[in-house]
């Protein structure tokens, strides 16, 4: 993806598969892509170059971002994207803000004045959607907390209404309602748990009250991130529950969040969590037909599964799935990535293995 739109053909070659056919999907997919694309990839990208085949590779696929950034941005460019026209750009804008906090140096700071300013421009233009009652408060606010990290004058009450509604929406043990209700999906995972994290630890020092929710937002991070390490089998499946299962391992971006930010709770070891992440990432991502001819992702968890989607689901939305990536942020002396291989609790308990009890969340 980021080749054809750092060459600024990515309108003209991505295919766009719908429920309800290309057409009602065109005009959101492409922004889609490339948020949700950079938003898991991001903490790689911030670790640099090295002389490493690694680092030479990041330093490459970087520098590809930041040409696709200025691609997607730029009025004059054939791939400008759609940041404000219908109610979907605001989640997307929301999600390319949240790469740019994840990777400030690599992604933002490398940018020229010319592309950052476009960047602005569009960004400040989704203030014209009004998020509804759920989850996306959260994609407001996230838009609100970068324009302020880098200077610009926020819109202060898209923050304080996203906190606000959520410490109403806590429902308990590590849970957070998508609104005021409960959902049985992943959406913990795909945007309240990961922006709430962003948001108060840009906004979080400002009061005493932000201070003290941070606090609980934090540790409500560290017991979500135990529960979804619990939910993966030893061969990476999961419990299809929910709407968005076409994101596939991106159900899994708190646990991913948590390792990168050094919040597991002491029972689950960074090992342990690599193990999890990892079979889940090759379960849903290895599975045939997941990539068409071109290496485009399609729709489905397991596989292409089309009656999977929803009619908001195109294939830019399935590109979510690199938030289970996020941990590729830690070096590799990290014992995320240093330390011999454990078991996931799955296979402990199952094997026999006489673990302690699994407790909520006082």
């Amino acid at each position: 993806m980021l080749p054809m739109l750092a060459a600024r053909r990515l309108k003209a070659t991505m295919p766009v598969e719908a429920a309800r056919g290309p057409r009602d999907r065109q005009p959101y997919t492409h922004l889609e892509a490339l948020g949700r694309l950079l938003c898991g990839l991001a903490p790689w990208f911030e670790l640099g170059a090295d002389a490493s085949p690694e680092g030479v590779e990041r330093a490459r696929l970087t520098a590809l971002a930041r040409e696709a950034i200025d691609a997607a941005s730029d009025p004059t460019s054939p791939d400008f994207m759609n940041f404000n026209k219908g109610q979907q750009p605001l989640v997307d804008c929301a999600f390319l803000a949240q790469a740019f906090l994840r990777a400030p140096n690599e992604l933002w700071q490398k940018l020229s004045p010319r592309v950052q300013s476009n960047v602005v421009t569009a960004l400040k233009s989704s203030r014209r959607i009004q998020p509804g009652e759920n989850n996306w408060k959260l994609f407001a606010a996230e838009i609100e907390v970068f324009l302020h990290r880098i200077g610009e004058t926020r819109d202060e009450a898209r923050i304080e209404n996203a906190l606000s509604k959520f410490q109403t929406w806590y429902l308990g043990d590590g849970m957070y309602g998508d609104g005021p209700e409960f959902h049985w999906d992943y959406y913990n995972a795909f945007v309240i748990q990961p922006m709430l994290f962003d948001v108060l630890a840009v906004v979080g020092d400002e009061s005493e009250s932000r201070r003290t929710f941070r606090e609980k937002v934090q540790a409500r991070l560290t017991r979500f991130a135990a529960i979804e390490e619990r939910l993966i089998a030893p061969d990476g499946t999961y419990p299809a529950i929910g709407r968005s299962i076409a994101y596939r391992c991106g159900a899994f971006q708190g646990l991913a969040l948590a390792a990168l930010r050094h919040r597991l709770p002491p029972a689950l070891k960074p090992a342990q969590a690599r193990t999890a992440l990892t079979a889940v990432i090759r379960r849903t991502l290895d599975a045939p037909g997941t990539f068409d001819e071109q290496g485009w992702l399609r729709i489905g968890l397991s596989g292409h599964q089309p009656a999977l989607g929803e009619t908001y689901i195109s294939t830019g939305s399935l590109y979510l799935c690199s938030a289970a990536l996020l941990p590729l942020g830690l070096p590799t002396s990290d014992p995320f990535w240093a330390d011999p291989a454990i078991p996931s609790s799955w296979s402990r308990v199952w094997s026999g293995e006489n673990l302690p009890a699994d407790h909520a969340l006082k």
